[in-house]
């Protein structure tokens, strides 16, 4: 007996892996997060299936009709929006799957982190920049570990995404300058990343909040923030190229050529 958490993608539902959407076409009972996963991916499950919406069950109420579908024999597909590992909600999920005897098998997705790089066309870790990626999110109703606030994580001044945050825009200001960022760092929001109707927004620590507003970002937005956001990086470029591809530089597939 086993549930199968598959990671839908951040919305496009071309971006959902290959082993993802064959789960989702055999499945007999699909449970997905309506609020989140994109329709258009839902409809590619296979005729007949059993589809419900999770957005308005509770924990306990979601689990028994899962153990329900699984214990009368069926294959059953728990659809996640992104990749199930960040902010899915699904240790609980497990732990109470765990309890009824049910085995749990992850299938990961595309994160929102990545189809908002992607949509802005950055690389998140830069040679002799910043080689360092938190993924986070801003103290708001949801508490963080003292040792996570957000002003600590900001001292390592490496590239930080920020899940959840876009109605917490002035704390994350103000905690990322107390950490002694300048205000002239470039941020680039996108709001519903990878879907038709994705907004981007190339702003500062500066004028985020005030660019939040304007454009009425309040929810299903990821905040990217750090100088490889800059958005004249592609003209530095010589200034930080890996060692990956330099021709003096040796590895088990190419020998280095010495300059001179």
């Amino acid at each position: 007996m086993k549930l199968y958490i598959v990671g839908a993608g951040p919305g496009d539902p071309d971006l959902i892996t290959v082993k993802g959407l064959k789960l989702l076409q055999s499945a007999d009972v699909v449970l997905y997060t309506d609020s989140l996963v994109n329709d258009e991916l839902v409809a590619k499950a296979k005729p007949g299936a059993e589809v419900l919406q999770s957005s308005g069950m509770a924990l306990e109420e979601m689990v028994a009709l899962l153990v329900d579908r699984i214990r009368q024999g069926k294959t059953v597909v728990r659809l996640h929006t992104g990749d199930p590992s960040v902010y899915g909600a699904t240790m609980e999920q497990i732990a109470l799957l765990k309890e009824a005897g049910i085995e749990v098998e992850i299938v990961p997705g595309v994160s929102s982190v990545f189809a908002a790089a992607a949509a802005v066309g950055a690389e998140l870790t830069i040679p002799d920049l910043t080689q360092t990626l938190i993924l986070t999110r801003a103290e708001g109703r949801t508490p963080v570990p003292e040792r996570e606030k957000l002003r600590a994580l900001a001292e390592h001044h490496c590239t930080i995404a920020l899940f959840l945050s876009a109605t917490l825009t002035k704390k994350v200001v103000r905690e990322l300058t107390e950490a002694g960022w300048s205000l002239e760092t470039p941020v680039a929001v996108v709001q519903r990343a990878s879907w038709p109707d994705q907004i981007i927004i190339r702003t500062t620590l500066k004028d985020l909040d005030e660019e939040m507003g304007k454009n009425g970002i309040r929810s299903h937005a990821m905040i990217l923030t750090g100088w490889a956001l800059d958005p004249d990086i592609h003209a530095k470029s010589e200034q930080h190229r890996s060692k990956l591809y330099d021709k003096t530089f040796t590895h088990g597939y190419r020998k280095g050529v010495k300059e001179g």
